[in-house]
């Protein structure tokens, strides 16, 4: 591959992880300008290892990876927050409209 390995592409191995992660992340990165391409493997169903691929333009791939990882934490949390405040809305006029006769 043209460049540097590990400054334009590389491998990381995440331990104790597989495809909910891999496919998450990967989706994220992906969606990055300078990046060409973004995968994940699992090499066998009985190891808990995902390796992600990455391969930028010119971009550090360390940064890309850890810009992923902090953009999917912040749509994680945006997730649960927003789950979180529909359901004690949820329950909040379920309580309401609760007959206690």
């Amino acid at each position: 591959l043209p460049g540097n390995h590990g400054e334009t592409y590389g491998t990381f191995v995440f331990v104790d992880e597989g495809h909910t992660l891999g496919n998450a992340l990967a989706s994220v990165i992906n969606e990055y300008p300078g990046v060409k391409i973004c995968g994940h493997t699992v090499p066998h169903p009985a190891e808990k290892r995902m390796h992600l691929n990455i391969q930028t333009t010119g971009e550090n791939v360390i940064q890309v990876l850890k810009r992923g990882l902090q953009d999917l934490e912040r749509m994680c949390d945006h997730t649960i927050e927003t789950f979180n405040n529909a359901y004690e809305k949820h329950k909040a006029t379920k309580e309401d409209t609760m007959d206690t006769t």
